[in-house]
């Protein structure tokens, strides 16, 4: 990542956007343009949003995601790979476009994964963005509910797996895929109210 790229709150408008990528991915790896698909997708309301200028702006900053990548092996993977492999190179493709999310990943979760420290919280994210706010006189500048809502998208990126936690038995566990988990086994990632349990292998 090129330090003097700008730090820019736009995950408030383009967060992970996982479908909306593998999509896109496909119509590219089966050799179409960007114009081609980006008509394709328009026409046909692949995304399901409500206005064609909503579609257009989301179907070209997912193509400019895809484009960071700077390899076509990964944009296939993106498109035929299983979810979870897909889902692991989309974030890769935001750390690549956002400094913001290049940042969190290598000084927070990359200094968990150093100290095998499985925990995840509200209070990492505080941290994360009151050093920010202290260092970059850009991020200084944002107000409260942009901090808040991309401290919102950055919390459902770190569990994009989970569909749903409840509680069984007075135990607390995790619904991924179909599956059900103890969130008390670090196996894999764990939502645990304000919690997450990080997969460290």
């Amino acid at each position: 990542m090129d330090h003097s790229y700008r730090y820019i709150a736009s995950l408030t408008r383009e967060p992970f956007l996982f479908y909306e990528m593998r999509s896109i991915a496909k119509l590219m790896a089966e050799g179409n343009s960007d114009d081609a698909i980006v008509k394709e997708i328009v026409e046909q309301n692949l995304f399901q949003y409500p206005t064609e200028k909503s579609i257009t702006r989301i179907a070209k900053a997912c193509i400019k995601r895809l484009h960071a990548l700077e390899d076509d092996s990964l944009v296939s993977a993106i498109a035929s790979q299983p979810t979870d492999v897909a889902k692991q190179i989309c974030l890769y493709a935001l750390m690549k476009q956002s400094r913001l999310a290049w940042e969190f990943m290598v000084t927070v979760i990359g200094e968990k994964y150093r100290l095998r420290d499985t925990s995840f919280g509200k209070i990492d994210l505080n941290t994360f963005f009151m050093r920010l706010q202290e260092q970059n006189d850009t991020v200084a500048s944002w107000i409260d509910t942009t901090i808040t809502k991309l401290k919102q998208i950055i919390a459902r990126v770190m569990e994009s797996n989970i569909t749903e936690t409840y509680d069984l038995d007075d135990d607390t566990y995790a619904e991924e895929e179909g599956k059900v988990y103890d969130v008390a086994d670090d196996s894999e990632w764990k939502a645990v109210g304000e919690k997450i349990r990080i997969n460290i292998r």
